[in-house]
């Protein structure tokens, strides 16, 4: 395939995208840590398309970005109290809670039962998000190679691989979200990053 450069501040760029994905192809747009590259996560062949990109087996998890509270409802099957408060908290911002996914979205997303939801601090990210819904996104680039921060270090990985590329300059980079388990009792922490364990503790007291 032909991979399409867009900057951000063209007047058609995020409706295009949000075409693109309706269409089933893969789109690669800054947020507020790397670049991240998104399909609709409601068909399991959408979904696949986002490991074959990536050359990556789908034993790993795809995370799901949202931009309202809204459309929790349309992936998640159980958003209880205290992942709320987690989210009125930090979100936008980089903090991922895992909970329980809703049962028909694919087997792709995850093989067990949950998922992890996050909404981003970037405006372009959400701009794209509010305007076409929840997108399974996970980093944009080769797996195994290093995280893209630009636009052109996206083309040099996934050109060819990937449908449209919306290039928003170059990303703040830095430490990935922090992810929590909110299905366990107590909270566990699965991957620490810029939002502490002591953070979330007090957010929940």
């Amino acid at each position: 395939m032909k991979t399409e450069i867009l900057r951000v501040d063209h007047p058609s760029a995020i409706s295009h995208a949000a075409d693109v994905l309706q269409n089933g192809g893969l789109v690669a747009f800054p947020t507020d840590t790397v670049y991240g590259l998104a399909s609709l996560p409601f068909k399991g062949e959408c979904v696949e398309g986002l490991f074959s990109a990536k050359g990556r087996n789908n034993a790993h998890a795809i995370a799901i970005l949202i931009g309202d509270y809204p459309d929790l409802k349309r992936v998640v099957d159980e958003f209880d109290e205290k992942s709320l408060r987690l989210a009125h908290r930090f979100w936008p911002g980089p903090l991922t809670l895992v909970v329980p996914k809703l049962a028909t979205l694919p087997a792709a997303l995850s093989q067990d039962g949950t998922i992890g939801v996050r909404m981003p601090d970037h405006p372009i990210a959400l701009a794209l998000l509010r305007k076409i819904g929840p997108l399974a996104v996970t980093s944009a680039n080769i797996s195994g190679q290093d995280n893209t921060n630009t636009a052109e270090e996206v083309s040099r990985q996934l050109n060819g691989r990937v449908h449209l590329i919306l290039d928003g300059g170059k990303t703040s980079g830095g430490v990935p979200s922090t992810v929590v388990d909110c299905i366990s009792s107590p909270l566990v922490i699965l991957r620490q990053g810029p939002i502490s364990f002591e953070a979330i503790k007090a957010a929940l007291l």
